[in-house]
């Protein structure tokens, strides 16, 4: 599929263009990439999140706030899912996708962000499959997306740049886990609000 995997020089809108860039750089992840999270709440703005992002962010791990937002993203999740309307023939395909959540769900809680971003990655180009037919696989998705909504269109971008973000997954360092976990909040936070 080609979920959202470039940019054409018409869209995004410069400023998202901007933005998008700064998370997701076009050099990609090189060594001396610095990483910061702040490009990640700069997206979130754009994406229309910004606020349930940065207090989502802030949340400890480990608390009764994190778990309860966590349902929330599964519970509308799982309601996206369900009561999207696909033909006969794709009905295993969406049942398949179903079955991926609770696995997906339990690698978050074990704090293993690289293998989840792979993981969500996976779930997003499925949910667009669903969404969108056929469509989410031609080279003009990203700006199909856009011109229903830039918002959507941005956020359908982020979906499919989420593998390269394997490049920080290799490397145990705290502060790419802090990375890997606020580019992961910016897809859970959107689906929550969808």
């Amino acid at each position: 599929m080609n979920l959202g995997r470039s940019f054409t020089n018409s869209t995004p809108l410069g400023e998202y263009r901007k933005v998008a860039e700064r998370l997701f750089p076009k050099e990609g992840f090189f060594r001396g990439y610095k990483p910061d999270i702040k490009p990640a709440a700069e997206f979130a703005k754009a994406l229309g999140i910004g606020v349930e992002y940065q207090r989502v962010l802030a949340l400890d791990r480990n608390s009764a706030e994190l778990r309860i937002f966590l349902e929330h993203f599964q519970n509308n999740l799982d309601l996206l899912i369900r009561k999207t309307w696909v033909e006969k023939s794709d009905e295993t395909r969406k049942d398949a996708l179903q079955d991926k959540i609770p696995p997906f769900m339990t690698s978050i809680e074990q704090g293993n962000f690289s293998k989840t971003i792979e993981e969500f990655g996976i779930i997003l180009e499925e949910l667009a499959y669903l969404f969108f037919g056929a469509q989410c696989g031609k080279d003009d998705f990203t700006e199909y997306t856009f011109r229903i909504d830039a918002q959507m269109g941005l956020f359908w971008w982020y979906g499919g740049r989420l593998a390269s973000l394997k490049e920080l997954g290799g490397k145990n360092d705290v502060m790419n886990e802090k990375v890997l976990w606020a580019v992961l909040l910016l897809g859970l936070c959107y689906l929550t609000n969808f």
